[in-house]
């Protein structure tokens, strides 16, 4: 029953998806099955967490091969924490969806193809082989692709060529290190990688694939300096995919580094700079990035480049407190950027406008839809005691414990520049009034929706808003997972004893 309960969230996105193929033409179909598997994902991901986290870290050898031959699933709590996420921000989104994508877009693929990708972000987030972590990034490169570029409008393909020409430049990147570290190691199996990384003699070139990976997992992550292709690309699908895009995607890269650099390549003190450099830089750059922008979307896709350098900047301290802030950072940013993005798909069918100089008169118009919008854009800015508050606790401190001075000013210069550009938004969008609308006869505009697909796509907001405010009143339950995590990622032989099989693991059902 354990065994299968691992497998179970990637088993059931590839089946949702075969499902969906059989109803090709029939959308209606479609969106019932989509958003009921969706549902019944967050109570799989809920099973599974609850057994990790009041057990011990669960394995499955595919095939019956014993590590580190086979292919190895390992669920620990980071893994199952990450699962769970993505399958509450998966389950907004397909609400979401089903009164926003046309249905001629539903026509070409868009719900396999969403269940698609999120199988293969689950099997990223459960693989214990890094060949096949690799494995699981193309399926959501392609994945993702097929989404970028549905309808095919001019900007889509723009963005769409830089997403996929950075995107198999990383693969490529990766695929190599890869290749280097089995020719040194001789095995593809993290945990068994994490012993034998060690003795290897040349520790000179173990310290060039470390880079070449930084690299790949960078690029994919949106960290400085080859972050470009992610505000060139998030903002031109619909809000919907954009959602899904900002609150999953690049996490995914993150979650990598995370898991590698404290599994496999324990960061030195040249590594450790070099991380908090670019940390610093991504939230520099990010940062900068926003604060000239007026389309909105593209503002909000700079905030997730800035605010990436949170995380990485936890990892490049490679601290227990710092692991410990970047985690709960992690969790934090997945939920609000993809419930921001859907907040500003409901901004685009009020007004039908991105640009926000053109835009306005939300608040006096639609006062309660307001000031529900406001709970992620505060979260957002880390008003306490938001959710974005609690995490710069741990990272703020730990730069100044650590000496990172640099690192400590870049995170102050974040949260200024991320305080600074969503006071301006709302400004623009919520308070001044709105002068000489244009109404586009392209777009469905919020009040002319029926009242039932109205409250299908506000209430997407509203789950994820109370899951943002559970985070941020309830901060102490998430510190203590946060932490668990972080002292997991620091102390691996939990990890490695339950993949290698010298303990035994005991489940009661």
């Amino acid at each position: 029953m354990t065994i299968n309960l691992i497998i179970l969230p990637v088993l059931l996105q590839f089946l949702l998806a075969i499902i969906l193929l059989f109803f090709w033409t029939r959308t209606s179909i479609q969106k019932i099955i989509s958003i009921a598997g969706s549902m019944f994902s967050i109570l799989v991901a809920v099973l599974l967490f609850s057994a990790v986290y009041n057990n011990k870290i669960i394995t499955m050898q595919a095939g019956n091969w014993g590590p580190p031959f086979g292919i190895t699933f390992v669920a620990d709590t980071f893994s199952t924490t990450m699962v769970l996420l993505a399958s509450i921000s998966a389950a907004a989104v397909t609400v979401f969806s089903s009164v926003t994508i046309k249905k001629a877009r539903m026509k070409f693929g868009y719900f396999p193809s969403f269940h698609f990708l999120l199988m293969g972000l689950n099997g990223a987030f459960l693989t214990g082989d890094i060949f096949n972590l690799y494995v699981w990034f193309e399926v959501v490169i392609l994945s993702s692709f097929v989404f970028i570029t549905l309808g095919g409008k001019k900007v889509q393909i723009e963005g769409a060529v830089k997403y996929f020409t950075l995107n198999f430049l990383a693969s490529m990147i990766f695929l190599t290190a890869i290749a280097v570290l089995y020719g040194l190691a001789g095995s593809l199996n993290m945990a068994d990688l994490s012993g034998k990384i060690q003795n290897i003699q040349n520790q000179g070139l173990v310290q060039v694939t470390a880079v070449l990976f930084l690299v790949g997992f960078g690029i994919k992550s949106a960290m400085f300096p080859l972050y470009f292709w992610l505000p060139d690309s998030y903002h031109t699908p619909q809000a919907a995919i954009s959602a899904i895009f900002a609150g999953l995607l690049t996490k995914v890269g993150i979650y990598a580094l995370l898991r590698v650099f404290s599994l496999i390549f324990i960061p030195d003190l040249f590594m450790k700079n070099l991380i908090v450099i670019l940390a610093g830089l991504t939230l520099f750059s990010g940062g900068l990035g926003a604060l000239v922008q007026v389309n909105m979307r593209k503002m909000l896709s700079y905030l997730i480049v800035c605010h990436i350098g949170y995380i990485i900047g936890g990892l490049g301290m490679f601290t227990v407190a710092a692991l410990s802030g970047a985690i709960f950072y992690l969790i934090h940013d997945i939920i609000i950027k993809t419930n921001l993005f859907l907040v500003a798909g409901v901004i685009y069918k009020i007004n039908g406008e991105l640009n926000m100089k053109r835009m306005g008169g939300i608040y006096a118009n639609y006062p309660a839809l307001s000031l529900l919008m406001a709970i992620p854009l505060f979260s957002l800015i880390g008003v306490p005691p938001l959710s974005g508050f609690w995490p710069k606790i741990d990272l703020f401190k730990e730069s100044f414990t650590t000496a990172n001075y640099f690192l400590l000013g870049c995170f102050i210069f974040g949260s200024v520049i991320t305080l600074f550009v969503i006071s301006k938004l709302w400004s623009e969008v919520f308070w001044k009034k709105m002068k000489n609308p244009v109404r586009k006869p392209y777009i469905r505009y919020y009040d002319e929706m029926p009242q039932n697909q109205k409250v299908l796509l506000i209430l997407p907001i509203i789950f994820l808003s109370l899951i943002l405010l559970y985070i941020g009143l309830g901060a102490e339950n998430i510190f203590q997972l946060s932490n668990k995590i972080a002292t997991e990622l620091m102390d691996t032989t939990a990890y490695k004893n339950a993949v290698l099989g010298t303990t035994k693991i005991h489940i009661t059902p």
